[in-house]
């Protein structure tokens, strides 16, 4: 549970630092991992003093990068299937619940199949209410979303309007913002992120702010790989498709077409889609046709680079196990972990107020005080490093 930084102890698994390899904060906390994906959410937090407890998981190549990445522990499948009971208790709550019902390419493509989106997709648009479910019996201090941009509109704002109340009906303080991650990786990646502080652990005001974005942007290059195995580099019969398919949509005045970039520019977004022609992010190529990222160039697109990999006892990076086209779709669907990190340093703050406002350092929920505590007991925490390096 949450409490403050313990004493000089073994080096955890995972262990709370930057970039630059120090500390970040003194906050110690448990978190659950739902909808995992690869693992941004995990990252992201951890980095603070974060400890994960609980992962889930459905999609069996997704399970086979995240063992990979973070070790052979349990990953719970269909969430549907998984009893409340054996949720473990925890501090934050962390879901990036599936985007495909939502997002605007999603709910193009499920009109023009004529299925159902929102909601009303079975399959995938009920997930937000087993969230919901879960925060109920578990009651998590802390509930920390992530989502499509288009969340917000969707279903002309009645989508965002039912999520924002069924967590004010669990007496959640609700905070919802629309972050570009293009200030950390260089790639415009808007997603909105949804924090909720239990009203009743916090009070009617929580002191959260999202993150102030640095002034400067990461470049291309930063993730560029320096030899390139051809194969990525487009056909003559794809280049030459893709470039009539552009000028078609342009003659309709329609903006559809391939995003053709440098080393000193920054990208489109990568979606899970990316696998099929790369269209959305073309590398120019001198005196050839362009190419497709590299899946390890897609990884440190979304921030999952080297220095994250190092936490986890992976010097080269982060082993990329599975083929091209499950790796292209497993980072197109995830979150960025610099990004959690960030929103994510305005949780741990709150936590900190918390703290300091019971004058006992107790822990947040489950705990009795530290043995000795009291109002005037000095503090054994760490406060958060609002200055560390928000670059990469």
């Amino acid at each position: 549970m949450i409490g403050p930084a313990p004493g000089r102890q073994p080096a955890p698994a995972e262990p709370p630092r930057d970039a630059a390899g120090t500390a970040e904060v003194g906050t110690h906390f448990r978190f659950v991992d739902l909808f995992a994906g690869i693992g941004g959410f995990r990252i992201g937090l951890s980095r603070l003093g974060g400890r994960c407890v609980f992962t889930s998981e459905w999609d069996p190549k997704a399970q086979e990068t995240y063992r990979a990445w973070f070790g052979d522990e349990p990953i719970h499948g269909d969430i549907h299937e998984v009893s409340v009971g054996d949720i473990p208790d925890h501090d934050v709550l962390a879901a990036g619940f599936p985007c495909q019902p939502f997002s605007l390419a999603g709910v193009s493509k499920k009109k023009s199949l004529g299925r159902a989106h929102g909601f009303a997709c079975k399959e995938q648009g009920n997930l937000f209410f087993r969230i919901v479910d879960i925060a109920r019996a578990k009651r998590p201090p802390v509930v920390f979303l992530e989502n499509v941009k288009n969340l917000r509109s969707h279903d002309q704002g009645n989508t965002w309007r039912v999520i924002r109340g069924e967590l004010e009906r669990l007496d959640y303080v609700v905070f919802a913002e629309i972050v570009d991650a293009i200030h950390w990786v260089p790639q415009h990646r808007e997603r909105i992120f949804i924090v909720g502080f239990d009203r009743r652990v916090f009070g009617d005001a929580p002191p959260f702010s999202f993150p102030v974005p640095p002034t400067t942007t990461p470049r291309l290059r930063s993730v560029l790989e320096r030899s390139v195995d051809p194969k990525y580099t487009l056909s003559d019969h794809l280049w030459d498709y893709l470039q009539r398919y552009a000028e078609k949509h342009r003659a309709k005045g329609n903006g559809f077409g391939f995003g053709l970039v440098g080393p000193d520019d920054t990208t489109r977004t990568l979606s899970a889609r990316y696998h099929k022609d790369g269209s959305e992010i073309l590398i120019r190529q001198a005196g050839r046709n362009p190419r497709r990222l590299t899946p390890r160039e897609a990884a440190r697109l979304m921030g999952f680079d080297d220095d994250a990999a190092a936490h986890f006892g992976h010097d080269a990076g982060f082993p990329i196990v599975v083929a091209d086209t499950p790796a292209y779709r497993q980072f197109g669907n995830a979150v960025v972990p610099r990004v959690v990190t960030e929103v994510g340093r305005g949780i741990v703050r709150v936590l900190h107020w918390h703290l300091d406002r019971t004058g006992n350092g107790c822990l947040v929920k489950g705990r009795s005080p530290a043995p000795g505590a009291g109002p005037g007991a000095p503090s054994r925490r760490v406060e958060a490093d609002a200055a560390s390096p928000t670059s990469r």
